[in-house]
């Protein structure tokens, strides 16, 4: 079973007194996750059973305590009834801790808002991590992944790239790049792990049929689910590119308004997020549409039927959402955004954490020159006092120096290594 970065933050029990609430997409593996760590001590109830639904209805809440007590509650979001009669014994002092599971964002965070506000600590799962994954190939699973010390060291980046351009990659440099394989083929869902090549992608087939079915049905009701699954495979054309609700509304024939709301469902389930433009400089006009981001490469890839070479946007949104899902996992608080004005200077991500921005360019090629640290050059200016440094991250196998600020990053290093991994 592999160990997700979560598992550190996820409390472990009271006290303190905290009803603890997972989300995220179908099939991350949140069930998976608060078994291991709390089935030990607390019961497991599905609350996608009609029977288990039916079952807490006729429960009155004075005797939740009694009957559940504390408990792992998952697909909550569908007995909503359930989430009052858990407040009652919380809030009476008759429960000091149970863990909410929930797949659909909307549904699930309206009733807590309703009946838990300011009584829960909220987490998200993501797909699984190039560092997460690391130990199916063999190796370890970072502490710290290298992306994570760049933004929150106290050394200067430029100065922390400078010592690892000159160190040598540990032993877990081959399962660090098998795991990075794996993602960029098939996405970072746990189940698939257990099927061929062949089956993987039936699998993957079948997940869209489930979300469509269950997760969709959970947040739109939808009579007639053929404009939404046009809708569905039009945004999985349009990954890593600038959105445009009127290009995708003219294609799959329907009214703009309808497809904000279908791309609102998507967001809201977990399966894309929008990567805003950066405006801090308002004297520099700047694109202001957002990019349309997939969070698992490999439901776009086969969503999209782009099952074969990878292309740029495909290779741009799996460094994008992986970097970020790091980031999120760790608990690390970033404003992610890209940059492109309309002179056309384009700088593919841009992280602001506490301590400045970390500039991010994307280059689906196994070698990357000078030329390629040009955009993230040009923006230092635009960029001020708040740019740290600048990365181009790449499929090749060394880090560089390529220009006074930028260096050249394998994907791999970035994600599936640590300071602690390397030896100088």
């Amino acid at each position: 079973m592999l160990e997700r970065y979560l598992s550190k933050r996820l409390p472990q029990g009271a006290p303190p007194r905290r009803i603890v609430v997972v989300t995220g997409a179908r099939q991350v593996g949140k069930t998976t996750l608060a078994r291991q760590l709390y089935e030990k001590n607390f019961r497991y109830l599905n609350l996608d059973s009609p029977g288990e639904r039916s079952r807490l209805a006729l429960l009155p809440a004075e005797g939740w305590h009694q009957t559940v007590g504390p408990a792992i509650l998952d697909e909550v979001q569908k007995a909503p009834i359930a989430l009052d009669k858990l407040k009652w014994a919380y809030d009476e002092g008759k429960l000091d801790f149970s863990v909410l599971l929930g797949s659909s964002r909307i549904t699930l965070l309206e009733q807590i808002r309703e009946s838990l506000a300011g009584r829960v600590f909220l987490y998200e799962l993501w797909p699984l991590t190039v560092g997460e994954l690391a130990p199916h190939f063999g190796g370890k699973k970072p502490n710290r992944p290298l992306i994570a010390d760049l933004l929150n060291e106290e050394e200067e980046p430029v100065t922390l790239l400078e010592r690892l351009e000159r160190s040598a990659v540990g032993p877990e440099a081959g399962a660090a790049q098998s795991a990075m394989i794996h993602l960029l083929r098939w996405g970072g869902l746990p189940s698939l792990l257990q099927y061929n090549d062949d089956e993987k992608l039936e699998w993957l087939d079948a997940y869209q049929a489930t979300y469509l079915e269950r997760d969709l049905a959970d947040l739109a009701r939808l009579r007639d689910l053929e404009p939404f699954s046009t809708c569905h495979r039009l945004a999985s054309l349009r990954t890593g590119r600038i959105l445009s609700y009127s290009e995708i509304a003219r294609d799959a024939g329907l009214p703009v308004t309808t497809v904000r709301r279908y791309l609102g469902y998507l967001e809201l389930s977990y399966q894309t997020f929008r990567l805003n433009p950066w405006a801090k400089n308002i004297g520099v006009r700047l694109i202001k549409r957002p990019k349309l981001i997939w969070c698992d490469l490999g439901v776009q890839r086969v969503l999209s039927g782009q099952t074969g070479g990878l292309t740029g946007e495909q290779y741009e949104t799996a460094i994008i959402s992986q970097l970020l899902i790091h980031l999120w996992t760790l608990g690390i608080r970033v404003t992610p955004s890209f940059l492109r004005t309309s002179g056309g200077n384009e700088v593919d991500l841009l992280i602001e954490g506490r301590k400045g921005i970390l500039a991010v360019e994307i280059k689906n090629r196994p070698r990357v020159t000078s030329k390629d640290a040009a955009a993230i050059e040009r923006s230092r200016k635009l960029l001020g006092g708040a740019y740290r440094a600048g990365l181009v991250v790449y499929r090749g196998n060394e880090i560089g120096q390529i220009s006074p600020s930028v260096f050249a990053m394998p994907d791999w290093v970035l994600f599936g290594t640590s300071l602690s991994t390397r030896k100088g």
